[in-house]
């Protein structure tokens, strides 16, 4: 595992900040990963020609999802709090965020990602939200889920837990394209398109385009937030389910 979980580079002459996971190849989502990207996003915000971010990924899979053991009782406030100002802090940045994806893309991970603009996604990868299989609900998700894509499908992924693949995701609109190589589409689309254009006016548009998204996902992360972490988080079931998990048995619920 690398020492350094984010690859932080300037492309394009300093037009396109790319941000690389760097944890392969679960990129787990964690305290570390959370930090670094913040930190890259606000470092790079005011630079007077960036016109987009690249969000992508080393391995096989852009990220297997949050940690879980941050998730335990004694953790999950502070967590689940800088995640959620990572998540805001991209839903209202002011250059596109390009995510592109391969493997699987799940949880938190695929929060983070749902967070951006735009999504490239690879025709076999793997989208989902596990969460309730352990016993919890994925609470970025019910904010941006039902937000880029039909509702009914939307619910169907936090409910059910299932994944669909990078076809389907395209096909529900969730991701602006598939293909066999989605970083590629993404690097394509940008050269095609926001290269050529002002870097001033894109910030602009983009505000123009997210202001009442940036406004209701502020507002519902709010609420989520306290519902997992006063109404989820006192139930027995969603301790025992993560502790299931880590302790690698089956989970024993009691439906309380």
């Amino acid at each position: 595992m690398s020492d350094t979980p984010l690859k932080v580079t300037l492309d394009r002459d300093g037009r396109l900040l790319r941000l690389r996971l760097n944890q392969p190849k679960a990129n787990i989502v964690d305290a570390a990963m959370i930090a670094a990207l913040s930190k890259a996003l606000a470092d790079h915000a005011g630079h007077k020609h960036l016109r987009a971010v690249l969000l992508e990924h080393e391995g096989p899979h852009f990220s297997f999802g949050a940690s879980v053991a941050e998730h335990m009782p004694d953790q999950c406030a502070m967590m689940l709090k800088s995640l959620h100002a990572l998540i805001l802090q991209m839903v209202a940045y002011p250059a596109p965020i390009l995510v592109a994806i391969k493997g699987q893309c799940l949880g938190g991970g695929l929060e983070v990602a749902l967070a951006g603009h735009l999504m490239f996604v690879a025709n076999d990868a793997k989208l989902g939200q596990p969460e309730v299989q352990l016993a919890v609900f994925a609470p970025a998700a019910s904010c941006l889920l039902p937000e880029r894509m039909p509702r009914a499908i939307a619910e169907d992924m936090l409910y059910s837990g299932r994944s669909i693949t990078g076809a389907e995701a395209a096909a529900f609109g969730l991701a602006n394209s598939a293909s066999e190589d989605p970083e590629a589409a993404a690097l394509a689309y940008f050269d095609a398109t926001l290269a050529k254009h002002s870097a001033s006016t894109l910030r602009f548009a983009v505000t123009a385009a997210r202001a009442d998204l940036v406004e209701r996902v502020a507002k519902r992360i709010a609420f989520v937030e306290e519902l997992y972490l006063k109404g989820l988080m006192a139930t027995k079931d969603a301790v025992e389910g993560l502790t299931a998990f880590v302790e690698k048995r089956p989970a024993r619920w009691e439906d309380q």
